[in-house]
């Protein structure tokens, strides 16, 4: 059987390989601490499933117009003016099947073959993948944990071609928590206007800042917002990942090749998943900000658990509900990577972590603390012994 070039240069989710491994052993009876899955352990709100509910009874399940209902792109620029400072009209956003989907139709817009899209890492593992598919090719900026894993305009000056298309931007960061400071922020637009780059900015997460208030990059003046495309979804924010319900926000000439794309492949969000989600709009960010203080109670024992460990160290995320600790001081013997010890982890622990390989830096995990303060005092314990026993 031949498959396309494009398709063969994907490489699967080391992610969902360690979460499907872990589902398994579970339905075979044993105990599994999951630290993989990115979704909040909170169930989505009871106000967000009436609504849905209320319109699924009331029919509301055929086609929706591609680019989503008109009260939800409503709902989502007034929340942008609201929330983020960034005018946008209704018809300068676009409801897709989740951030993913949103992400993957940005890069089928822009790229021709050949073009370059700086992406720093650590990376959510989608990106570098997503701009193959687009047959685009992914340019890695290094970031280091000495700067807490903050992407900075002169890493992106030194990652500049002729061949650069865009600069992908995720504040908070997945995997490391990571957030640019508003005064960085200011200096990589300033480069991007200077060179002509599109910046894609992704900001699921930015409901979950620990320390300040989210920037979104496109408020910083009316020239950057014509070159940002302003990503975001309902799923983390209203624990609705199995909703796919997520944003583009964009000028309008792009928002409309958007659509394009998306009637020509999905034809619509679906139907009533959109009225639970205006139903999210209208709680203005109350059950997110509930979250958050739980999620902070959470990162600060697992990271400071982590520092407790001889050899590991762990920068502390301002953001998102994700741990990135360094154990590289673990990898010898018969461990030979970070792919080795999350194995080691799964097999000998009952404990799922992901290897930071797959999100572009090795020597690290991540680990997501968007679970039970008892699964995480429970999975640090087995962490510890069975580092003990290497």
């Amino acid at each position: 059987m031949e498959f396309s070039d494009r398709v063969l240069r994907v490489k699967p989710s080391q992610t969902l390989a360690i979460t499907a491994k872990a589902a398994q052993m579970r339905k075979q009876g044993i105990d599994i601490i999951g630290f993989g899955a990115g979704e909040p352990d909170f169930d989505t709100p009871d106000f967000v499933k009436d609504a849905a509910i209320k319109a699924l009874k009331e029919g509301k399940t055929k086609y929706t117009p591609a680019a989503g209902i008109p009260e939800l792109r409503e709902g989502i620029a007034r929340r942008l003016k609201e929330k983020n400072n960034i005018d946008y009209k209704p018809s300068e956003v676009i409801v897709t099947p989740g951030a993913k989907m949103g992400l993957y139709e940005i890069f089928a817009v822009l790229l021709n073959p050949g073009d370059e899209v700086i992406i720093p890492a650590p990376y959510w593992v989608s990106y570098t993948e997503q701009v193959k598919l687009c047959d685009g090719k992914p340019v890695i900026v290094e970031l280091s944990e000495e700067n807490d894993f903050v992407l900075t305009a002169d890493l992106v000056k030194s990652a500049i071609t002729e061949k650069t298309k865009a600069l992908v931007l995720n504040t908070p960061s997945n995997p490391t928590g990571a957030v640019i400071p508003k005064e960085e922020l200011e200096k990589i637009a300033d480069v991007c206007l200077k060179n002509k780059i599109m910046i894609i900015s992704d900001e699921c997460y930015e409901e979950f800042c620990y320390e300040g208030e989210h920037v979104s990059i496109a408020s910083l003046s009316p020239e950057v917002r014509e070159i940002t495309f302003t990503v975001n979804a309902f799923s983390k924010s209203y624990s609705m990942t199995g909703w796919r319900l997520g944003w583009v926000a964009a000028p309008e000439e792009y928002i409309k090749k958007i659509t394009i794309v998306q009637s020509q492949t999905i034809s619509n969000p679906t139907s009533f998943a959109q009225y639970g989600a205006v139903a999210a709009l209208e709680d203005k960010g109350k059950f997110p900000a509930m979250m958050k203080e739980e999620f902070r109670k959470r990162r600060d024992y697992i990271v400071n658990e982590f520092l407790s460990i001889e050899g590991i160290t762990c920068p502390v995320p301002k953001g998102a509900f994700y741990v990135f600790p360094n154990i590289s001081a673990y990898i010898k013997g018969d461990i030979k990577n970070d792919i080795d010890l999350s194995s080691y982890f799964l097999e000998e622990a009952k404990v799922a972590v992901v290897p930071g390989s797959a999100f572009g830096k090795e020597g690290y995990i991540r680990l997501s603390y968007a679970t039970s303060m008892e699964n995480i005092k429970e999975g640090m314990r087995r962490i510890k012994d069975a580092l003990k026993n290497l």
